[in-house]
């Protein structure tokens, strides 16, 4: 896509998607990839995208990968059945599975990594309302990850009967024309796909658009917090979204589209999209990724500024206490802290420099302190025997000078806190 995106300062630290690779073979080697459309957009509108590997082990480290601020989940092979209910009077026969096995062989093997990886990350997002999109495969993850179904084979399972509307079949995979193949989907009224092609809908008096789709599997049994935004016109849903879960403006997205709207190009060199709106979908994702970063980061600010607040009353608490403890007539002022109130007000910078001052301060004083009684702990035995030596004489004139500087010292020290109180 152009870079005509709002969000081209590199100098700042981008929100991260992650996006898990699929494998193919490439020189008798596995090889990782992820479409270069999708990195295209997510880049294009301003995220980091952070490609994780499916590779086993993968889905016990994924917190090696936070900070998580969206999830891009897309194609892949099928999801391993046993995951949802596929044992349902519904389901293929022996004879069926082995039919669509041989029609669809690279779709149809397993990757046992891959589903554990996306469904945990899914719920992942889920538990913690991170922005999701899942296009093609990653909308039925996410569907499964909530406790829905999928049919395991779209030509075998779903029958006229089961159609919401005309009934009439569909081709939803054609191996000889992948970026070219489209079929017509009716759009609901209401939702978030409407408002993204909302310019080319008003074209259609059927709010139809034509899209391009690559899967033999998908929704059976949409989960209960989904609604639908999409049906193909055999009834299969095309999209779903949560509509508790959906505001990209407040870091809220949670998305599943069958179709591919980064493929629907006019043609394989330039950005042109069949309607505006097929890069709304990622550009709205987005939105809500940077949305929800700024949230993380407002909240890891609040409680750092908890820290410190806390960090800054302890100090001026300890403080308070070493003065009345050395017996001191003033506190200075700067030992009052009833400015530091329940708000998240910002300290200023002046501020700021005198707390961290006085707590450097408050630390040099502790450890003198411990210093001094270490000393005189050790030196008072000294003391004591000395001073059993001297005469009744000696020991008067020794107490009259120790009083006489006693006396001195304090006068001095009233003069250079008074001065100090001043220039504070």
């Amino acid at each position: 896509m152009s870079s005509s995106s709002p969000n081209n300062d590199l100098s700042r630290v981008l929100p991260r998607v992650l996006i898990v690779s699929r494998r193919t073979v490439r020189k008798n080697k596995f090889v990782d990839f992820v479409g270069e459309y999708h990195l295209d957009l997510i880049v294009g509108y301003g995220a980091a995208p952070v490609i994780v590997p499916r590779v086993a082990g993968v889905d016990a480290l994924l917190d090696s990968f936070e900070p998580i601020h969206g999830v891009l989940l897309c194609e892949g092979e099928d999801i391993d059945p046993s995951l949802y209910d596929s044992n349902s009077d519904d389901s293929l026969t022996p004879e069926q599975v082995e039919e669509v096995r041989r029609l669809h062989p690279s779709d149809a093997a397993i990757d046992h990594s891959k589903d554990s990886i996306e469904l945990r990350l899914a719920r992942r997002c889920l538990d913690r309302n991170i922005p999701f999109l899942g296009i093609c495969r990653g909308s039925q993850v996410l569907n499964v990850a909530c406790g829905g179904s999928l049919f395991q084979d779209v030509e075998h399972e779903l029958s006229p009967s089961d159609s919401d509307s005309s009934g009439s079949a569909v081709c939803h995979i054609n191996y000889d024309d992948y970026d070219g193949h489209r079929h017509p989907i009716r759009v609901v009224p209401g939702t978030p796909l409407h408002d993204w092609f909302a310019d080319s809908l008003l074209d259609s008096e059927s709010s139809e658009l034509m899209v391009n789709s690559y899967h033999h599997q998908g929704v059976r049994r949409l989960a209960a917090r989904f609604k639908p935004m999409a049906f193909a016109p055999d009834g299969l849903v095309e999209g779903f979204y949560d509509p508790d879960a959906y505001s990209p403006g407040e870091g809220k997205f949670t998305v599943g589209l069958q179709f591919h709207p980064e493929r629907m190009r006019k043609d394989d060199v330039s950005d042109d999209f069949d309607y505006p709106g097929c890069a709304r979908a990622y550009r709205d994702f987005v939105r809500a990724v940077v949305a929800y970063q700024e949230k993380l980061a407002a909240a890891a600010t609040k409680v750092m500024m908890q820290k410190q607040r806390k960090a800054i009353v302890r100090s001026f608490s300890l403080a308070k206490d070493m003065y009345v403890s050395a017996g001191g007539r003033t506190k200075p002022a700067d030992l009052d802290a009833d400015f530091l109130d329940e708000s998240n007000t910002a300290l200023s910078v002046q501020q700021e420099k005198r707390l961290k001052q006085m707590g450097a301060t408050v630390r040099n004083a502790s450890g003198y302190i411990n210093s001094l009684k270490t000393k005189l702990s050790s030196s008072e035995a000294a003391a004591r025997a000395l001073m059993a030596e001297m005469t009744v004489d000696q020991l008067s004139s020794l107490a009259s000078f120790y009083h006489a500087m006693g006396k001195i010292c304090s006068e001095v020290l009233d003069r250079k806190l008074q001065s100090l109180h001043v220039q504070v």
